[in-house]
């Protein structure tokens, strides 16, 4: 197993102390079990979706629980019915499950749906009025000019 070793970019950085010790954990977990299978796919700015394998599984079987900046996905398993056949193999999993999913600020579960063996779960950045990036003029002018870059002019006449 690799270890990551941030060391050297936590003397040289101020305030990552959180993504670095979620990179590290993230290394830690990801050595173990990979089931159910999942992807995570973007579409558009702030729009995001997770998409986990989840066959056999019914909607009361799934819990999903957004907490903070941590999505957690649960699977409980449930007993057969013994309807009196003998199983001469068993391929498909019935075994709980606990995924976890580290969300960035301001994400948050916009919707959940279980079809076709699949659970989608569309998550949406909402970034507040007040950390959104604003423009700050200077001195109160209300618009700021261009300065005409010099350098070309200077090279144009030393040739």
């Amino acid at each position: 197993m690799s270890r990551l070793d941030f060391t050297p970019y936590r003397r040289s950085t101020v305030g990552f102390d959180r993504l670095f010790d979620m990179l590290e954990s993230q290394a830690r977990a990801s050595s173990g079990d990979n089931y159910p299978p999942f992807n995570i796919s973007k579409s558009g700015e702030d729009n995001y979706r997770i998409t986990l394998a989840v066959a056999g599984f019914r909607p009361h079987d799934i819990e999903i629980t957004a907490q903070a900046n941590l999505l957690t996905v649960q699977g409980k398993k449930r007993e057969e019915a013994d309807d009196g056949a003998e199983l001469l193999h068993v391929g498909i999993a019935n075994r709980g499950f606990e995924r976890r999913f580290e969300l960035a600020d301001y994400v948050r579960v916009e919707n959940a749906d279980l079809a076709d063996g699949l659970l989608v779960i569309d998550l949406v950045r909402e970034v507040p009025e007040a950390m959104k990036p604003k423009k700050i003029s200077v001195n109160g002018a209300a618009t700021l000019t261009a300065v005409p870059d010099s350098r070309g002019e200077k090279e144009a006449d030393a040739a």
